[in-house]
């Protein structure tokens, strides 16, 4: 076979599944609305078949959670540039819709724990527990009364694994990034891990930032292996810094505060009760103390 003969072999080829894809008389109107020249949009059959349907499942859809398309809240379309089409991915109008409304989450920092917590929302908080009631009072109290740069105390929430303590904090700091409040939320033994990973590389940038940001979640104080590094040299400063800035602090643990306390106070350094007491003094200053206990919503 010659050369020629591939060639019009090929577009023998292309010109079939364009016109067989322009029996489809939809399709053939969307085609026509583009006014672009048939020679041009037969080398683009499968892609144009695609913006085609994607773009009749927009033309049918009514929010992003029943978007249809291949990558949920775009569509794929194709747009013509010196006789070449290219063909990208455009977002729809409810997936704009949805970014400007969560646009708060640039405001909250989640460090090693779910980032699914950024978007935890008080309207999803389980209200059938009346263990809740008294939190939830003190985050509306708390939403009404705070602005940056007032001191309000922060909460000390302690209670059984899985019942909510980490979500309940999370939703709070949502709600207060709508005002342009930062936050961050640490899972702390994690954190203490990256922090000593990263002891010659940006270990002043990650322990600063986290002690001046303005909202702050110690998540699961107490689950830590304690050394004095871990007391005296982390955990002391940044409630220091905190207490001494009025900046509010919030801490979760499976630990009361006199179990937290019993905790700090061995390390493998031994038994330092005046160091320990120190740390929860400083907590206490802090915080408010409350206690959940509810069903474990994790099984």
């Amino acid at each position: 076979m010659k050369v020629n003969d591939i060639y019009n072999t090929d577009d023998t080829n292309l010109k079939r599944a364009f016109y067989d894809a322009c029996s489809n008389k939809e399709f053939k109107k969307y085609i026509d609305s583009l006014n672009i020249s048939e020679d041009i949009l037969v080398k683009y059959t499968s892609f144009l078949e695609q913006s085609y349907n994607e773009i009749k499942n927009c033309s049918k859809c009514n929010n992003l959670e029943s978007c249809l398309n291949e990558v949920k809240g775009y569509c794929y379309k194709g747009e013509l540039e010196n006789d070449i089409m290219n063909f990208s991915y455009y977002s729809c109008k409810y997936y704009d819709l949805y970014l400007k409304q969560n646009s708060y989450q640039k405001m909250i920092e989640v460090f090693e724990l779910p980032k699914e917590l950024k978007e935890a929302s008080f309207k999803n908080i389980y209200k059938d527990d009346k263990n809740r009631l008294p939190i939830i009072k003190y985050f509306k109290e708390f939403i009404d009364n705070y602005t940056k740069g007032t001191y309000k105390k922060g909460m000390y929430l302690y209670g059984n694994f899985g019942s909510g303590k980490t979500y309940l904090i999370a939703a709070l700091f949502n709600e207060l990034a709508k005002k342009n409040i930062k936050s961050a939320l640490i899972y702390y033994p994690e954190f203490l891990r990256n922090l000593k990973a990263n002891f010659n590389t940006n270990y002043s940038d990650l322990f600063n930032h986290i002690k001046k940001i303005d909202l702050l979640l110690i998540d699961d104080v107490g689950a830590e292996n304690c050394s004095n590094w871990s007391r005296d040299e982390v955990l002391g400063p940044i409630l220091q810094y905190r207490m001494d800035s009025s900046l509010p602090t919030f801490f979760t643990s499976n630990l009361s505060i006199d179990e937290l306390e019993e905790n700090l106070s061995i390390t493998n350094n031994g038994v330092d009760k005046v160091k320990a007491k120190r740390i929860i003094e400083r907590i206490k200053q802090l915080t408010e103390v409350y206690e959940l206990i509810s069903k474990n919503r994790r099984i």
